[in-house]
């Protein structure tokens, strides 16, 4: 399988989508091997057992997605263009559309060497770990210069879509709704920072908080993870890359990337989930552009939060949810990020605010 790789085209160039690109020392990949090349010979398969995957090949999956057709397309990204496609649900081969398993399909830009990169840490991170709110990969292909990955479907889309999209047919999240999806995220980061080998997911945004049918949260796209520092270190020296508005600040400052720089990125998204506002939004008045700047002194102030809440949740939470939601907001955004508290602490704290049903509390 690993000769497959290297024919792939020299001549790609890395993709210009990614918002940070810095400079600094690049960290060890997930296998503890150093970031392969995917020009020439050096292109290697993913050094990490994955026995738990099948191994598709190109022309089922392109059976199982009407032949990639713009009409089962749900989305694209840097890494490439995802499909809705149909399986089996025993045997994972393709289906008629409308029967068996609905998957996603993830279909690699032969364009993006970055892209190929973010597709050998998915296989190697999900292929070796499950969780309840992480999404689950089913499978790879590697055919020629073909590169996939096949999940399973998320069908209420992503936490991005219900809070920002305002003109679709997309329901509005209650605030019920919004604290389950945050907790479910918070269970996930969790996990991952407290897995064996500790993972720094790096890319903690609302576009990828995935929903089932119950609007359960599920992390994806595991393209930039990392494992965490190891041999006494506290950090992960690495290519500053992410996206801008949830990065946090020494991250983007120095390249270091530490398990808590995940919090901050947690926080930005909690603030959105609270205010139904994007962590930057160049449509805003320009004091209203940066969400974080603009709304921060509000959240510690019972009569400036009322002002930034989301109006479309009005009267379905009592102060003081609010209020304690607002203050773990703000603990994660501490720009020192020793200050900011572990996972752990903040999944306990918004299972307390659930736990606050009294909305005149």
């Amino acid at each position: 399988m690993g000769l497959c790789f290297a024919s792939l085209a020299p001549r790609q160039t890395p993709s210009s989508s990614l918002p940070y690109s810095g400079s600094g020392r690049e960290g060890t990949s997930v296998d503890g091997g150093s970031s392969s090349s995917i020009s020439g010979n050096n292109a290697v398969f993913p050094r990490v057992e994955t026995r738990n995957l099948k191994q598709f090949n190109f022309a089922d999956l392109k059976a199982a997605t009407k032949s990639f057709r713009s009409d089962v397309l749900l989305g694209e990204g840097g890494f490439g263009k995802v499909y809705k496609g149909w399986l089996d649900e025993k045997t994972l081969t393709p289906t008629k559309s409308g029967s068996g398993m609905v998957v996603a399909v993830k279909k690699l830009n032969s364009e993006s060497v970055q892209g190929f990169r973010e597709w050998q840490s998915e296989i190697n991170f999900l292929g070796r770990i499950s969780h309840p709110n992480l999404v689950k990969l089913l499978g790879y292909c590697c055919d020629d210069v073909e590169f996939l990955l096949v999940y399973e479907l998320m069908p209420k889309g992503s936490l991005e879509n219900h809070l920002f999209r305002r003109n679709t047919s997309t329901e509005t999240l209650s605030w019920n709704t919004r604290i389950k999806i945050a907790i479910g995220a918070a269970r996930g980061l969790a996990f991952l920072h407290t897995s064996e080998k500790q993972i720094i997911y790096r890319d903690f945004k609302a576009s990828n908080i995935l929903l089932d049918e119950d609007y359960n949260a599920k992390i994806s796209d595991f393209g930039l993870a990392k494992l965490g520092p190891s041999g006494g270190y506290s950090h992960v020296t690495t290519r500053i890359m992410g996206t801008y508005g949830y990065a946090a600040p020494e991250y983007v400052a120095t390249g270091h990337l530490y398990v808590k720089s995940d919090v901050y990125g947690f926080g930005v998204v909690l603030l959105e989930i609270l205010t139904g506002l994007r962590a930057l939004d160049r449509n805003r008045p320009l004091e209203q552009q940066n969400l974080i700047e603009w709304a921060k002194p509000s959240l510690s102030d019972k009569k400036k939060l009322k002002s930034i809440m989301d109006e479309r949740i009005e009267g379905q939470y009592s102060t003081k949810a609010a209020m304690r939601a607002a203050h773990l907001t703000l603990k994660c955004l501490q720009r020192d990020h020793r200050k900011r508290p572990p996972m752990k602490d903040v999944l306990e704290t918004l299972e307390r605010i659930e736990a606050i049903k009294n909305r005149r509390q």
